[in-house]
């Protein structure tokens, strides 16, 4: 006889815990299924862990500059081990605490593969094989996405790398290849790079961080060749051969000229593929999209009755605070309630690399393309007190507002602490604020949030510090 529930959530992603935590909360008796580890790959081998890393390199680089603030620091060096052994640490403190959640939720645990077998029906197998048939009205897929692979470059966790490698490398990289310039490409560069390896990236289309604005995508290309990498956009990689001691690339440039070179390692970060094999969707016929992505409404209901789908198995953007916001809005709609869909456009993006990049909205191009008339405004760090005082000069504040209204469009960012700073705006565009509202909002001083006044001044030719 199986187990029964109101809810079962498949996957413990930032998507899946939280609607289950969410549910449980609205009172449905909720149970969550997960293969791995609680927190799925964000918490364990993504978000969070990645961050750990790249702290260390941010220490790492600002150790390395020192006498800029007039210290001394002699004889650095970087200790590899040691510092995937704390990220490590960092997953599994996060992992004990969705566990606790867990707990004090009254949430049911099943851990092993789950698959649906019919309307409300799902079977659990352990490691062990052993099988619980479990049961509810409602499920919530939630299983994630892993990374694409290139066919002519098949990770094999030695010389080709995805993110997972990336890691917990057995060793560090002398000269690192990043294929693909997104998110995950791009912080993995950076971390890499700050650590001491001589990075290429190879990005196909014309500008790195593509999703970004173009005036961010210029900025980061320009940080990132005078940090010393070799940056290729408009290019490719045809063709990867490696032998015991590294790895053999052809590369093509934007001319379509071909050459090879070699390196001791590569990162392919070229895009996600959802995690939708073998969990029982063909025989309900659930309805994906070309890419194989599931096909949900605003919240996030699939074709089939009492099927949703939540995160990284449904449409972009494949962000993990967009998955725990869908959690949050199929847990209230499985209850009963009434959310609000959420916009896309007011879901913001962070990269961590050096500099960060932050963004919401739509990029000026975008904004053009939509038919909007525009404002722009644009303001440096180097016009900040904060970041002059923090040897941050590098750097900007976009925002774009349609000039016929005032409407916040987007705001684009590039520099220290951008992906903490972007929040302000998120919270304007949810609440549809206008230029008027920034205006007169009171920033304090000094901070580098004041460059967020300053550029919504400057859209309208009212900066008072440049």
């Amino acid at each position: 006889m199986a187990d029964t529930y109101d809810l079962i959530v498949l996957g413990s992603g930032p998507g899946g815990y939280v609607a289950a935590i969410r549910a449980a909360q609205l009172g449905l008796k909720t149970a969550i299924v997960e293969r791995e580890l609680l927190g799925g790959i964000c918490l364990n081998w993504g978000c969070i862990p990645t961050k750990a890393l790249l702290r260390s390199a941010e220490v790492f680089h600002q150790m390395r500059h020192a006498k800029d603030y007039g210290l001394i620091a002699e004889k650095i060096s970087a200790d590899l081990d040691a510092v995937v052994k704390r990220s490590r640490g960092v997953a599994k403190q996060l992992n004990q605490g969705v566990t606790h959640l867990m707990k004090k939720n009254k949430i049911a645990v099943h851990m092993g593969e789950g698959r649906l077998t019919g309307k409300g029906k799902l079977t659990v197998t352990d490691k062990q094989g052993k099988t619980t048939e479990l049961a509810a009205k409602n499920i919530i897929l939630a299983t994630g996405a892993r990374a694409r692979d290139l066919p002519f470059a098949k990770a094999d966790g030695k010389r080709i790398w995805t993110y997972r490698h990336a890691m917990t490398p057995a060793e560090m990289p002398t000269k690192l290849l990043v294929i693909g310039s997104g998110a995950i490409g791009i912080e993995f560069a950076s971390f890499y790079n700050d650590l001491g390896a001589d990075v290429t990236v190879v990005e196909m289309l014309d500008r790195v961080v593509p999703v970004e604005d173009a005036d961010v995508s210029a900025f980061l290309e320009k940080a990132l060749t005078k940090q010393g990498m070799k940056i290729m956009t408009g290019a490719g990689v045809s063709k990867i051969e490696t032998g015991p001691g590294g790895v053999k690339a052809t590369l093509k440039d934007k001319a379509g000229k071909e050459s090879t070179a070699e390196f001791s390692h590569v990162i392919v970060a070229v895009g996600i593929v959802p995690n939708t094999e073998n969990i029982g969707l063909k025989e309900l016929g659930v309805a994906v999209d070309d890419r194989g992505f599931l096909k949900t409404d605003a919240s996030c209901r699939t074709n089939v009755a009492g099927l949703w789908a939540i995160g990284d198995i449904t449409a972009p953007p494949w962000l993990a605070h967009k998955a725990s916001h869908e959690g949050v809005i199929a847990a209230e709609a499985i209850a009963g309630g009434h959310p609000h869909a959420m916009d896309p456009l007011n879901i913001p993006a962070c990269t961590y690399c050096h500099p960060q990049i932050a963004s919401v909205g739509l990029t000026e191009a975008k904004a053009k393309e939509a038919g909007y008339a525009v404002k722009v405004g644009n303001f440096p760090f180097i016009g900040n007190g904060k970041a002059i005082a923090l040897g941050e000069p590098e750097g900007f504040v976009k925002t774009v507002f349609d000039a016929k209204t005032g409407e916040l469009l987007g705001a684009h960012m590039i520099g220290a602490e951008v992906t903490e700073l972007i929040q302000g705006y998120t919270v304007g565009k949810t609440l549809e604020t206008t230029e008027a509202e920034l205006m007169e909002t009171v920033f304090p001083h000094p901070t580098l949030s004041e460059m967020m006044h300053e550029s919504v001044l400057a859209a309208y030719g009212r900066a008072l510090h440049i």
